[in-house]
């Protein structure tokens, strides 16, 4: 079994580190002030190579395999979690929209993601369920052979003020019959009959969530993604990839905040010795440290199954789980070792935390992860349905 990363892998960590350390770390709390990821920090990431570079060549990417998409996104979420969104959504956005939009729709928006020049976000959760998301409300009806026009809800879609489009999960089936007769659109958020509204968040600012709005709003056929009533059960199998993002984007800051804190362990002194001699501090940070190697070999051995061509779902969903409830073990710990001055707003260990609780919501609880591990060692034994 082999640990290591290529030489070529090794280059594009290094690319992404000086990157993020340099223009990204130091805005990451004036981020949160301003509520926005600046642009121009979007397209220089682009510039690089560091958005969707797993897309294939045709469309502006370097062909990346998932393990070096991996080791970006935590170099990047080490700097800014907030930032790190935009690897999130152009790596699965960007794979939805080759594999299943048409090749016209596929050229005129994927090489703009890779470089950094549009944003496409993901519009599946609705306000009746967020967990329950084969069951949509969101209407997609056909008029003619030229166009759908929806109207709906579309809720808590992160970066939805910030995106330029966003992949939209629809119902173009009479009756609501679950993951059957529901389509995936790929959908401009500027046109006529979109409204938007922004929620209050407890973290994560500089991405914003919020709901969008559809009022008779056209879109052309052609921006279908796959097949008309089988997108939710073609375009979800994207998510697996997903899944092992997240955890590594939670990691990441996880990372940043043990770097933080083993040195103050060994810096500041209590009772004539540094913190670091007392057993009831340094062990905590010990068993943080094993945890986040556990959570990061599992996000990692995900997406190197998914290279190799293996089947991945279980473990995908125990890294999705998994990774976001360590990290914000792991941040707390380090918060509170830093006792007072780390409870201040001075330093970035509460931002961190309250960044990172978010995934433990978004893009699958904790409980739909676990049902999904059950499921794939028992089958359809472990859903109960009413």
């Amino acid at each position: 079994m082999e640990f290591g990363i290529t030489d070529e892998q090794q280059a594009i960590q290094e690319t992404a580190r000086k990157f993020a350390r340099d223009k990204i770390a130091p805005g990451y709390q004036a981020r949160e002030g301003t509520g926005v990821i600046e642009p121009e920090l979007i397209r220089e990431m682009g510039a690089l190579g560091l958005v969707a570079g797993d897309l294939p060549e045709e469309f502006g990417g370097f062909g990346l395999d998932g393990v070096s998409a991996g080791l970006i996104m935590e170099e990047i979420a080490y700097a800014d979690l907030n930032v790190a969104y935009v690897q999130l959504l152009a790596s699965l956005m960007g794979q939805i929209v080759v594999t299943h939009a048409r090749p016209e729709v596929a050229q005129a928006w994927a090489p703009k993601m890779v470089a950094g020049e549009k944003i496409v976000a993901l519009g599946l959760t609705e306000p009746r369920g967020g967990s329950d998301a084969a069951h949509l409300q969101l209407k997609a009806e056909r008029t003619g052979n030229a166009e759908f026009v929806l109207n709906g809800e579309k809720t808590s879609m992160s970066l939805s003020d910030q995106a330029d489009a966003a992949v939209i999960f629809a119902r173009t089936s009479g009756e609501d019959d679950g993951a059957r007769g529901v389509s995936a659109f790929l959908v401009p958020l500027d046109g006529p009959g979109i409204t938007q509204s922004r929620f209050s968040d407890l973290g994560s600012e500089a991405v914003g969530r919020g709901s969008v709005f559809f009022d008779s709003v056209r879109v052309p056929a052609e921006n279908m993604l796959g097949d008309e009533g089988q997108g939710f059960r073609q375009v979800m199998q994207g998510f697996d990839y997903s899944r092992a993002l997240i955890g590594l984007q939670c990691l990441g800051a996880a990372r940043a905040s043990l770097d933080e804190t083993w040195p103050y362990i060994t810096e500041r002194h209590a009772f004539g010795a540094p913190l670091a001699q007392f057993q009831g501090v340094s062990f905590p940070l010990a068993e943080a440290e094993t945890d986040y190697k556990a959570a990061r070999l599992i996000c990692f051995e995900t997406l190197w199954r998914r290279d190799a061509g293996l089947p991945h779902t279980s473990e995908a969903a125990m890294a999705k789980w998994l990774a976001p409830k360590k990290s914000v073990d792991i941040i707390h710990q380090c918060l509170l070792t830093h006792g007072h001055s780390g409870y201040s707003r001075d330093l970035p260990h509460q931002q961190r935390l309250r960044d990172v609780i978010g995934l433990e919501i978004g893009d699958g609880t904790a409980q739909i992860m676990k049902l999904i591990v059950a499921r794939e060692k028992v089958g359809r034994a472990a859903v109960q349905y009413g």
